[in-house]
């Protein structure tokens, strides 16, 4: 059973080469940054999910087993999109504001300095 394993352990390692590859590719030579956006983020989790699984196949035909790529794996599909998510939304704002809006007057947010305000003095704290 040991050559089902090593096969799988190929098959995953190429796949995950291919993937990688493709999404890198893409990330280089889209030209808008919302076509780019797709590249690392989709071919890319696929690629290192795809490498961790051999590593996590390796690990059990010919080790003691480890569980480690599972959470690397958790949090790269937990923050891929996330991280995909802030570079659209990025992407929309510059594509729509030719300024940064205006800050707030209150002082509960945090925004662009433009240097058009007056930059408020700091509180005096208690001790």
């Amino acid at each position: 059973m040991i050559w089902l394993a090593d096969i799988l352990i190929g098959l995953s390692l190429l796949i995950g080469a291919a993937f990688t590859l493709i999404g890198s590719y893409g990330l280089v030579k889209l030209d808008q940054p919302m076509k780019r956006l797709h590249a690392p983020t989709k071919a890319g989790t696929l690629g290192i999910g795809s490498l961790l699984m051999a590593s996590m196949v390796y690990a059990f035909a010919y080790g003691d087993g480890s569980l480690h790529e599972v959470l690397i794996m958790a949090f790269l599909f937990v923050t891929a999109p996330i991280s995909a998510h802030f570079v659209s939304k990025v992407n929309l704002h510059h594509g729509t504001c030719e300024a940064p809006p205006p800050p707030p007057l209150d002082e509960t947010w945090s925004t662009l300095d433009t240097g058009t305000q007056e930059q408020a003095a700091p509180k005096e704290t208690r001790a």
